[in-house]
């Protein structure tokens, strides 16, 4: 299956907030669905699927995508669950969201597809690509990236800049300093239970 492309408060009624996929928050509490209010209690299964959907849509990622992450996570060395959100936050699109150049995920990952982010000085129009410390990232020397950069931060996404990253406003430039710490991963989630969850399989 590709990239979601339905509602985004549905998936937030049945997931809790998602930072990445949406800046709206859900008016009812309980899941979608004709059985949203009644809902019994979930197998040990179902909350391990419940966490690793989370990931998929808050870092619009696809099945084939994460279960590559979670693969690459187990070869490295520490703790494979925090090796997997540091992976999925070291993307470019949740890079360019999380410096504040656009409201959402999915609005970075257009901005990143349509070749308005440069790396280093040079395009990069892939969003799995994986920034490093020491990388530049900044908006690409045209006009109409500008201004559509310009107007996304007006209304941005998150309020706080992670301690690994630093922007400048002015020039539109932010420099990746290190990778991402656990405390600075904005998504709220249990990272064991998708391990769990996958040393089913993988």
């Amino acid at each position: 299956m590709s990239r979601y492309r339905g509602p985004r408060l549905r998936v937030v009624r049945r997931l809790g907030e998602l930072p990445g996929l949406t800046r709206k928050s859900a008016r009812r509490s309980y899941p979608p669905g004709q059985h949203g209010q009644n809902r019994k209690k979930r197998s040990e299964y179902a909350i391990r699927l419940e966490e690793k959907q989370k990931l998929r849509f808050n870092y619009g990622v696809t099945e084939r995508q994460l279960l590559r992450y979670v693969r690459k996570a187990r070869r490295a060395t520490g703790s494979t669950g925090q090796t997997l959100l540091q992976l999925l936050e070291m993307r470019l699109d949740n890079t360019v969201f999380r410096l504040g150049m656009a409201g959402t995920i999915p609005a970075a990952r257009q901005l990143v597809c349509h070749g308005h982010i440069t790396v280093n000085g040079k395009v990069v129009d892939i969003p799995s690509y994986q920034c490093r410390p020491g990388d530049v990232i900044a908006v690409r020397d045209r006009d109409k990236s500008r201004r559509l950069v310009q107007a996304n931060m007006e209304y941005p996404g998150l309020a706080n800049l992670p301690s690994h990253l630093e922007f400048d406003k002015n020039t539109l430039t932010g420099k990746v300093n290190s990778v991402v710490e656990r405390e600075w991963v904005a998504l709220s989630i249990n990272e064991l239970l998708v391990v769990e969850y996958y040393s089913r399989q993988a």
